[in-house]
């Protein structure tokens, strides 16, 4: 496979028991490349991303990140990929309710052993948080909560995005405005996007869309 690919998916299936939930996923992308995936409700569209982010395993197929098979590699070898390479932004947000703003954003900086408030402060500046770094969650608007789980998952500069309906919950003004900060702060850090979504308005941003079916990947 070509290693300067950011992401590359080869024959990717996914089994429960005899129950097949996808299969025969082939996919490429590249760095700073934004591809949506939509797809009916129930044919596997988070649990694809899931396997992306190698928090749930797969049946066949192969995952490759930058050249390292994401098969070949342990639970907590894993975890230390995502740590390092992954950011993730959920449709439910995720955020901890006990730290603040700016604790929430700079907590995968922390992870990693490298704290920077700096550059926590300039991911929150990005995307229009800069004067709510000490507000606690509770504080916060669902659109709001949503620009910090962005800045979080984009604090340490990750080499792969993956998004799980992040307009789901929001509203069409506040959804768009969402949009335009995680397309945008993607963009800047050069990071390959995945986003899968129910929603026609988020897809068309994309540079490709594609289709989930129970057979594999398709055009939009």
């Amino acid at each position: 496979m070509n290693t300067t690919k950011a992401l590359e998916v080869d024959q990717l299936g996914k089994r429960y028991g005899s129950t097949p939930v996808f299969s025969g996923v082939s996919l490429d992308v590249a760095p700073g490349e934004f591809v949506a995936i939509v797809g009916e409700s129930g044919v596997g569209k988070s649990s694809l991303l899931n396997c992306l982010a190698a928090l749930d395993d797969w049946s066949e197929g192969r995952i490759v990140h930058h050249g390292v098979d994401l098969g070949t590699l342990d639970e907590t070898q894993r975890a230390h990929w995502r740590r390092e390479h992954l950011g993730f932004v959920f449709q439910a947000f995720h955020v901890l309710p006990h730290l603040d703003v700016a604790q929430n954003v700079g907590l995968p900086l922390l992870l990693l052993g490298r704290p920077d408030a700096m550059r926590v402060q300039q991911m929150l500046d990005a995307v229009g948080l800069g004067g709510l770094a000490a507000r606690l969650p509770a504080e916060l608007s669902g659109g709001q909560l949503q620009r910090v789980a962005i800045a979080r998952a984009l604090v340490h500069r990750p080499s792969l995005l993956l998004a799980d309906e992040p307009t789901g919950n929001l509203d069409p003004t506040t959804a768009t405005q969402v949009m335009d900060v995680l397309q945008q702060q993607a963009a800047d850090s050069s990071a390959a996007l995945v986003l899968v979504t129910h929603s026609s308005a988020a897809a068309a941003r994309a540079q490709r869309m594609l289709h989930l079916t129970a057979s594999g990947l398709r055009a939009g």
